[in-house]
């Protein structure tokens, strides 16, 4: 007589080990030694038999104790086996349930034939300028997609005839097939599903009933989109098999670098170079929007580079929304390279006048520099 293998030893789990440990192991393990995954594998075959045997013993309290206390030889005759049923290997297979739905999908244990797959989502890029996106833009594209079939009106049957209940399956869309201890179902491989089949393919799309055409689609992008926003199209994507219902078509944005502008969300920055004069007394700068409209911008006296001054409501339109963001203008204060003999003359002048009041960052920095270095040569 074979050696019989230990049920805990089988399951790789301790003997000590609770339900809910017992289950996982018996899940991990039954989906590893399937046949179904390990076809002609005679090996795990026997492997998966054995460890449903194991689990269906450890599983219930009573057969788990008098295993515990007899081993193998509980379920001998004269042993207390026939009280247990009959025998380890005869109970239910509900905890299988589950994982015949993980190797063979929703085909095993449903009812019905297989529900008709949708489309699949096509996607389209679409560039576009900063003013696009700010004001919107009616535009067309186009884009090759499987369309329904015209003359069969997407059925894939030729104009006059229809299908038939499939013979293979007799119209269920499954076909069922004995695997060891266990009849399996599976999709008709005739009809893939469907329960029926052509009688004589439309000759336009060869019984598919979808072909590749070329559409042409308008496309209405509304003001505030951003780099990365998505417009869906329903069901303008790939059409479904058979006459399935169509996928969608998302457009993808992508904004053009502007050459004025970065935009962060709805703000609008750019850089403006300013005179030293008019850094140093103040005034008033004129910027063009991305609308179009003149934007006043008030300089205080005495600003430095790298300040931003802010318009508000100057910047991006929210996108679905209502008002729009800001425009930041950061300053860039320019220092003159080509000065008259008159300019360098009243410059000079000016340097004779200064006490250090007008400039108290630089003032302030070569101070700390001149105690800095008392500190170090004293």
């Amino acid at each position: 007589m074979a050696t019989q293998i230990d049920y805990y030893e089988l399951l790789e789990v301790e003997r000590t080990a609770d339900d809910k440990t017992l289950k996982s192991a018996f899940r991990r393990l039954a989906m590893r030694y399937h046949p179904d995954r390990n076809p002609g594998d005679s090996e795990c075959e026997a492997k998966f038999k054995a460890i449903n045997e194991a689990y269906d013993c450890l599983k219930d309290p009573q057969k788990r104790a008098a295993y515990d206390r007899f081993g193998h030889d509980a379920f001998k005759q004269g042993m207390g086996g026939g009280g247990f049923g009959g025998g380890a290997n005869q109970g239910d297979f509900s905890d299988l349930g589950d994982i015949f739905e993980t190797i063979f999908g929703s085909a095993f244990g449903g009812r019905g034939r297989q529900q008709a797959r949708r489309g699949a989502d096509l996607r389209y890029d679409m560039q576009i300028t900063l003013e696009d996106a700010f004001n919107g833009k009616d535009t067309s594209i186009e884009v090759e997609v499987s369309v329904s079939c015209t003359p069969c009106v997407g059925t894939g049957a030729k104009p006059g005839t229809g299908r038939t209940g499939c013979k293979t399956c007799g119209g269920h869309g499954k076909v069922r097939a004995q695997q060891g201890l266990f009849v399996i179902e599976r999709p008709c491989p005739s009809c893939h599903g469907r329960g029926e089949v052509i009688e004589t393919p439309c000759e336009h799309c060869r019984g598919e009933g979808r072909v590749d055409e070329l559409q042409k689609l308008d496309v209405n992008i509304p003001p505030g989109v951003d780099n990365g926003t998505r417009i869906r199209m329903s069901g303008k994507g790939e059409a479904g098999p058979m006459g399935s219902p169509p996928g969608d078509l998302y457009i993808f944005i992508h904004i053009e670098n502007h050459k004025v502008f970065q935009r962060e969300g709805t703000a609008l920055f750019t850089r403006v170079p300013i005179s030293i004069t008019t850094a140093a007394l103040g005034g008033e700068i004129k910027i063009p929007g991305i609308d179009g409209q003149s934007n006043k911008i008030d300089i205080p006296a005495g600003i430095q580079s790298g300040k931003q001054l802010r318009k508000r409501g100057a910047g991006m339109p929210v996108l679905q929304g209502s008002g729009r963001g800001d425009m930041v203008v950061e300053i860039r204060v320019e220092t003159p390279t080509k000065l008259t003999s008159r300019q360098k003359e009243i410059l000079r002048e000016f340097q004779e006048t200064e006490t250090g009041e007008e400039s108290p960052s630089s003032a302030g920095f070569f101070d700390k520099l001149k105690n800095t270095w008392s500190d170090l040569t004293e």
